[in-house]
This record gives C-alpha cells, structure tokens and sequence, in this order.
C-alpha cells in the first residue's frame, strides 16, 4: 500500500498543506493517523476523487472495469473462471466493494453485510434500498452459507461461543474493518456485550476466510470466523454461527450483458450443484434469482 505525508497527499492533490489540515479536521478526505503522523493512502485518495467526480446533466458514466469487487468466497471465485465470464475478482471485503461498485469503479459487488442489533435482518436489501446512488440497481442471490468459527481439529481449547472464546482467551484471527465476517463478529460481540478490546486477537489481519483457515493451521491463531467451505478444505473443525445470504449487486444495464449473463447462466448448472455439495455448507436453491431491484 503506497502511503503519501501531508506534504506528498498535498502535491498530489494540487493543493496547500493547510488546506489538507483543514480536510483532516473536517473528516472529508480519507486519511489514517500512526504514531501521531497523518498518512494518506494513495489509492483511498484515487477512489475518492473518483466518486466525487461531478457530470454534467446526460453524460453517461464509463463502463466499469469487469471486475466483481466485494467478498471473497472459494465457491464464487471457482465460478468466475468455469464460467467463462471473463470476469476478475477484487477481494476488498463486503463494505469497501459495495462502495468500489457505487463509485462506478466495478461491474458488481459481492455482498454479505450483517446488521450490529439483529442477525435475522436482511442486511444486504437494507444498504441496497438506502443507497441513493443506486436507484438503477438490482440484487441477485448467489446463496446462503453457513458461517461459523473455525477452529483445529478436534477442538482442542473446546470453545462453543463467543464468551468461551473471551474467557479462555483464544487467540482469534480477525477479517478487516468493513469485511462480512468482521461485522459479523461486531454483532456477535455487541450482542454478547464484549468489547473487540476484551479479545486475544492476532496480527495481521487476515484479508479472506482461507487465510484465517491457514493462520490456525499454522499455529498463529486457535480461531477466526470463515465459512464452513473453508473449514471443510482445510480440515478444520467449525463451529456453526449463521446461514447468510451472499449476494451479487449489478447496475441493470449490466445485467443483461454477456460476461454477467455467463456467470448467471452457469449458475443453474449441474457441475455448479456438484461443486457446492462438495465444499458444503451452501444453499444454492436460490441462485441466479433477483432477490431485490431498486
């Protein structure tokens, strides 16, 4: 990740150091603070400028770049290349994917986003209907998954929640800020009134579910949140939490145009079906069907 200073985010910019400051303190440019110093990242500056891009009245936006941006899952990811699509994956996590697909920057988002009160609510259709850019977008389901906690075999710390996990200070692999199986954590923990602070958790961060899967078979960590896909290929135990919805968003545009209509296409497969028997932990009854049109 390239980081530019105050003075390097300025020259990129085009503009004054103070005015950065200012920017800083007004919380409109994307930006982190380490050991007291503010660091830009270059491509959140990129993606930045990119959604504020103001056009004029009946200029259409460029076509987006074939990539499906969003969650990562091995399931999806096999699709794309069997498929033939032509499509690319960009596993960004859940939050910044959807926001890389409403800046115009991705064909599709891959989606599996968990309300902080309630596990039960449809999460995915709520930050869809909420967004107001997306008035042109429809919502087709990939699946269900089971989520869970992975832990090693045979469970040897014999953790069964997310209090054991607190009290016998299990060290857990965490997904970045914004990912699925991150807010999913953040729900579970909000519910169980447990502080992401109270855990033993482990660094770095682990970017998809296969890496918190090797993070605990390499011994750097005794359990992380993932599928039970996951789990089952890297022969994990799993400790079952919550069937989800995860879920593709296109613009309707796109839709209809051939590397999706690939995808969808192959969706109803019976190689597809076979493959998702094999991972488990999938319900597939529902692909390919709209689940929600803006």
């Amino acid at each position: 990740m390239q980081l530019f200073t105050t003075a390097e985010a300025a020259a990129y910019l085009r503009l004054k150091e103070r005015k950065i400051y200012e920017m800083v303190a007004e919380g409109t440019v994307p930006c982190t603070k380490v050991t007291g110093r503010w660091l830009f990242p270059k491509a959140e500056l990129d993606h930045w400028l990119a959604s504020s891009i103001s056009r004029p009245a009946g200029t259409a936006r460029p076509d987006p770049a074939p990539i499906v941006s969003g969650s990562h899952d091995p399931l999806f990811e096999w699709a794309l290349r069997e498929s033939g699509s032509g499509l690319a994956t960009l596993a960004l996590g859940s939050e910044a994917g959807f926001s890389r697909f409403a800046a115009g920057e991705t064909i599709a988002a891959a989606i599996h986003l968990h309300a902080l009160d309630d596990l039960d609510a449809d999460a995915n259709v709520a930050a869809l209907r909420n967004h107001k850019e997306l008035q042109d977008a429809v919502m087709i389901a990939f699946c269900r998954r089971e989520q869970g906690f992975l832990v090693a075999a045979g469970n040897p710390l014999k953790l069964g929640s997310i209090e054991d996990i607190r009290k016998k200070r299990a060290r857990i692999a965490m997904r970045p800020k914004g990912a699925g199986a991150q807010l999913l954590l953040l729900a579970l923990s909000h519910r169980a009134d447990i502080g992401l602070d109270q855990f033993a958790s482990v660094a770095p961060v682990c970017p998809t579910g296969p890496d918190i899967a090797q993070a605990i078979r390499a011994g750097r960590a005794d359990t992380g949140i993932a599928t039970r896909g996951v789990a089952n290929a890297a022969g994990l135990d799993f400790i079952p939490i919550v069937w989800e919805p995860f879920d593709l968003v296109m613009r309707q545009r796109d839709y209809f145009r051939p590397p999706l209509q690939s995808l969808l296409k192959f969706f109803h497969s019976p190689v597809f079906a076979t493959r998702g028997r094999e991972l488990g932990g999938y319900d597939l009854s529902a692909a390919g069907t709209v689940r929600f049109v803006n």
